[in-house]
């Protein structure tokens, strides 16, 4: 790959994920403490945007970008579209002007996600060694773009609504700069019979005959209900309790994320696949444990270890699913059953995980003012404790890589 389209992908994925990550963690407080006030099951409610778009993500990317316009266009214009959106969401002054606008981005801005990925790997002849290298620039744009909310003190001072109008800045720039990107023509241009089933992955659903793979599914399914909790309720959690700068402490998970990246290779030839799932489960059980049990005082260490362990929770289960699904599914059903694990995880898990948070949040509100958190994060740690358990019983599978 040539020096300058290596760093136009670089450029491409700190921007699409910094974007993200400039507003995604610090919703919820947002939501609960600028004058919307609302209540956990509103915010469960407006997080329940993201699982909405990753679901209907799959139509626009099979519908139109795999068959009729180039990847980078329409990345281009979405992106312009949702800079828009983003903008009017920092102005609106109530919930019911806030929601639909958040629903509607996320509609637009989870396709790109599949777009920025697509268009990498179509540049790439090795893409094993040269994809890592690219997509973990987004994770470093996510980090930058909390590290900023906690330098300029925007939780502390209630002017989270700026994070918005930052992020429509850098939708923005990226809506500009995606046309410049390397032509990706549709892979799928002039084909006229394509199934409603090919395009959501469910030819894929043959893979489910495996009692392995069936079990790590629906394990995956599951194990998202308590992740849903960390993105919805994390920041306002760790704002009522006292932590300075939130969102900067936050992005020690996505710092922890790029280390166990790097592990994950030598881990994974030793430990094979079971394995390592089990340690990302167990991570999960031990972060909400040491949610529960912290404090802002002398109990701040656990909230840091909770934050830290996010690497493991995600890289050591998601990241390791996503190489047993490939490896799993062979060359038949290679794409589309990373389209179906995405789909059942980051849509279906999701939702009910946003769905039910906000309900437990606001069963533990005290009479005093604020919440019972351990009473919210032992529900999660319960969860990922019975899946645990339940995936170390019945996956059965010798497969090593």
């Amino acid at each position: 790959m040539k020096l300058f389209t290596r760093l136009q992908l670089s450029a491409m994925m700190f921007l699409e994920f910094f974007i993200w990550g400039a507003w995604f963690v610090t919703m919820g407080t947002y939501l609960m403490k600028s004058s919307i006030n609302a209540s956990g099951v509103q915010v469960g409610t407006a997080y329940l945007s993201q699982a909405i778009g990753a679901i209907i993500a799959p139509f626009i990317i099979g519908l139109i970008a795999d068959r009729f316009f180039a990847a980078q266009k329409i990345m281009g214009f979405l992106h312009l579209v949702g800079a828009g959106l983003l903008w009017y969401v920092a102005t609106a002054g109530s919930y019911s002007a806030f929601l639909p606008a958040i629903m509607a981005y996320m509609v637009l801005y989870m396709p790109t996600i599949a777009l920025a990925n697509s268009i990498s790997f179509r540049q790439m002849t090795n893409p094993e060694k040269d994809f890592p290298l690219i997509r973990v620039l987004g994770t470093i744009g996510w980090i930058v773009a909390n590290l900023f909310i906690a330098w300029f003190a925007w939780e502390k001072g209630g002017e989270l609504a700026i994070t918005f109008k930052m992020a429509a800045g850098a939708s923005l720039l990226l809506g500009l700069f995606s046309f410049s990107l390397p032509n990706t023509p549709p892979p799928k241009a002039g084909v006229k019979d394509i199934s409603m089933g090919e395009i959501l992955g469910f030819d894929a659903l043959a893979l489910l005959k495996s009692r392995s793979y069936l079990v790590f599914f629906l394990a995956s399914v599951a194990l998202c209900i308590p992740l849903a909790f960390y993105y919805n309720f994390a920041n306002p959690f760790l704002n009522e309790v006292g932590v300075n700068a939130a969102a900067g402490k936050m992005s020690m998970g996505q710092m922890s994320e790029v280390l166990f990246m790097l592990l994950m290779p030598m881990l994974f030839l030793r430990w094979g696949v079971k394995r390592m799932l089990l340690v990302g489960m167990a991570a999960w059980v031990l972060r909400y444990i040491l949610f529960a049990e912290g404090n802002g005082d002398s109990g701040i260490w656990m909230l840091y270890g909770g934050i830290i362990l996010h690497g493991v929770c995600c890289d050591f289960f998601f990241v390791t699913g996503q190489i047993y699904t490939e490896n799993k599914a062979g060359a038949r059903y290679k794409s589309a059953a990373q389209g179906l694990i995405t789909l059942a995880t980051y849509g279906v898990g999701m939702f009910i995980g946003y769905f039910i948070s906000g309900f437990i949040v606001d069963a533990n509100i005290l009479p005093e003012g604020g919440h019972n958190w351990e009473h919210i994060w032992l529900v999660p740690a319960t969860i990922a404790g019975v899946v645990l358990v339940i995936f170390s019983v019945t996956f059965r599978d010798k497969q090593k890589g």
